[in-house]
């Protein structure tokens, strides 16, 4: 069940001392379960996520039901949680995020914000607009085939 269901895209900076401040819209549903804690990572490409403490939990109760004998396993479990951090907005809803992943993610000055479900991308605006730019031209094909002709869920449900 989500408790949240973000919605957005949204056009930040990024200071020189690795802080975005949220947009009021974005805060807004954010913490209309009170969240005001976030846990930020690495994305899986080059971009990182926000979550919301709570969503951070439930995730972190899936992944720790791995069985950590198996290499894969334990290669995703290091992936996810390198450089997770905790983080918590200041006075002025900024956020600071951590070097390593400011540097992991390519961000520099402008920053792409893309919410949806539960989480919250964020993104270099340069590598946002390239992964954009990138959009196959038989999306529509792979829409069918990730939703199945009737519109709910895969076939491998």
């Amino acid at each position: 069940m989500n408790m949240f269901q973000l919605t957005g895209e949204y056009e930040c900076k990024i200071d020189a001392k690795g802080r975005i401040k949220l947009p009021a819209n974005l805060m807004r549903q954010l913490t209309i379960k009170g969240t005001q804690d976030f846990m930020v990572n690495r994305g899986f490409e080059t971009h990182l996520m926000l979550y919301p403490l709570d969503v951070w939990d439930r995730k972190t109760k899936e992944l720790n039901q791995l069985n950590i004998y198996i290499n894969k396993n334990r290669q995703v479990l290091r992936y996810f949680y390198r450089g997770a951090t905790r983080i918590k907005p200041d006075a002025s809803d900024r956020v600071l995020l951590p070097k390593t992943l400011i540097e992991y993610a390519g961000i520099e000055k402008e920053v792409m914000l893309f919410a949806y479900q539960e989480q919250v991308e964020i993104w270099a605006k340069a590598a946002y607009e390239q992964n954009l730019s990138n959009e196959p031209e038989n999306f529509a094909q792979i829409a069918e085939e990730v939703f199945g002709f009737g519109g709910h869920g895969s076939d491998n449900e």
